[in-house]
């Protein structure tokens, strides 16, 4: 639950956990983002994770060593259901209905989880200091397996030539903009993506565009269900 490869051991006690456990620390990891969400690392305290997630501090420790190791494990909670969607990316499939549902799925969780992309976004622009072996290590491997999977369409003739990381770069910017910058999309349309019309507006307008960018057309049944 708390990385890309498996549970963190370093803030964890030893032995496996029971389903009151996980409930537990499910329930702290939640705190944790509303927690660090506002008030980022330095700002946020255990005594008000602990408080939000209904349990004594004493008890929050049994599961996590410090701060630290809950901000580490928050951070590493959100990669691994960020990068969810990258890699449902199929090789046998056609690009245009992997790409788009690629989008789809990316701008779902930017409405569904902002806090947690406005969290990670702040962490990476101070530099990642928590995560950046998880960014060089998993998100780096993952990356360059999708890179491959793009490349293979592009030398199989069934989208035009791009750089796959600059599509998957461009990917993440655009649809997580809605999430990052929500506030401001609110001020220039008096909406955001919690609007269903809004919301499906955006799934075909990104979708439209970074699919035409690489020669590409929204696929019939995507664009069918907008």
């Amino acid at each position: 639950m708390t990385g890309l490869s498996g549970q963190d051991t370093a803030s964890l006690k030893p032995g496996g956990m029971s389903r009151i456990q996980e409930k537990n620390r499910t329930l702290i990891l939640e705190a944790a983002l509303a927690e660090f969400s506002r008030k980022g690392f330095s700002g946020g305290t255990v005594e008000r994770i602990a408080a939000e997630a209904g349990m004594s501090k004493s008890n929050l420790l049994y599961y996590f060593s410090s701060k630290e190791a809950i901000y580490k494990a928050t951070l590493a909670h959100i990669l691994e259901v960020w990068l969810a969607p990258l890699k449902t990316l199929k090789p046998d499939g056609e690009p245009a209905a992997e790409l788009a549902d690629y989008i789809r799925q990316k701008i779902e969780m930017s409405a569904r989880f902002p806090e947690a992309s406005r969290l990670f976004a702040n962490e990476v622009m101070q530099g990642a200091p928590q995560i950046l072996p998880i960014l060089e290590t998993d998100l780096k491997r993952l990356v360059e397996e999708k890179s491959q999977v793009i490349e293979n369409w592009i030398s199989a003739g069934k989208m035009q030539q791009v750089n796959p990381l600059h599509l998957i770069f461009t990917i993440w910017a655009t649809t997580q903009h809605y999430a990052d910058f929500s506030v401001q999309i609110r001020a220039l349309t008096g909406k955001d993506l919690s609007d269903p019309g809004f919301h499906m507006e955006t799934v075909q307008a990104v979708t439209t565009l970074i699919l035409n960018g690489v020669g590409l057309t929204l696929p019939e049944a995507a664009d069918q269900n907008q």
